[in-house]
């Protein structure tokens, strides 16, 4: 015997997210963050256990593939990739190409986009950076910043290549960190870089000690994907 059956009408913001292999953070961060009424696919995209530049670089030709493995048939509204180190060396606009080559989405984005627009929303042009990762793959990232006219005379890392080690660094940690690069720094906020940090817990007590923003790679994703949506979020820090 056949059952008869009849279909539910799909009406909730559908968002995408294309993780690091190597990424345990930015799920957990990103169901955390994300509203109810969101829906949100994951893919992976293969990446190195260590970061350099060339392992960040090498993740571009995978992209198409990573977005091909949404569900067929469904246009995703947002898709983000989840690297910032990852970004800042591929560049936005060939994220963006490659994406769009594996999935329809209307729109694409990554922590540095966010980042950018995040400042822009805020009135920042000059921030601290807490990195975990060694000079070459920070200095990237400062780079791009700076061709955006936002300027990072503070920064410090705690000089770790391996990803399985950034996701074990713990909250304490990440508070000194930010504490010391922030004592006496003449900036305007401060942002906590890369998917895997896990920095929520962080945050807001951080906020309310240094008396600025405190950004995160995770937190400024979500926010700008959410606005790209058309969703109604103010700033990064009404998700928290």
């Amino acid at each position: 015997m056949t059952a008869p059956y009849t279909k539910r009408t799909e009406t909730r913001t559908k968002l995408g997210l294309i993780a690091l292999q190597s990424d345990r953070t930015i799920e957990d961060d990103f169901r955390r963050l994300m509203p109810a009424d969101i829906s949100m696919l994951v893919s992976r995209v293969p990446s190195g256990t260590e970061v350099t530049r060339d392992t960040l670089a090498e993740m571009e030709s995978a992209l198409s593939g990573a977005a091909s493995l949404f569900p067929r048939g469904h246009v995703v509204d947002v898709v983000g990739y989840g690297c910032t180190s990852g970004t800042a060396q591929i560049g936005a606009g060939a994220i963006a190409e490659r994406v769009r080559a594996g999935t329809p989405a209307h729109h694409v984005s990554e922590p540095v986009s966010a980042l950018i627009s995040a400042c822009e929303h805020l009135g920042l042009d000059r921030i601290a950076i807490v990195s975990p990762y060694v000079a070459s793959v920070s200095d990237q990232l400062r780079d791009v910043l700076r061709a955006a006219k936002i300027e990072t005379p503070h920064f410090i890392s705690f000089d770790e290549a391996n990803e399985e080690a950034v996701t074990q660094i713990d909250d304490a940690s990440i508070i000194a960190a930010t504490k010391s690069v922030m004592d006496g720094a003449d900036v305007q906020a401060v942002f906590l870089s890369c998917t895997n940090l896990r920095t929520l817990d962080v945050i807001a007590p951080l906020q309310a000690e240094l008396g600025v923003p405190v950004l995160s790679s995770n937190l400024v994703l979500v926010w700008h994907m959410l606005r790209l949506a058309r969703a109604d979020v103010a700033t990064p820090r009404d998700l928290l």
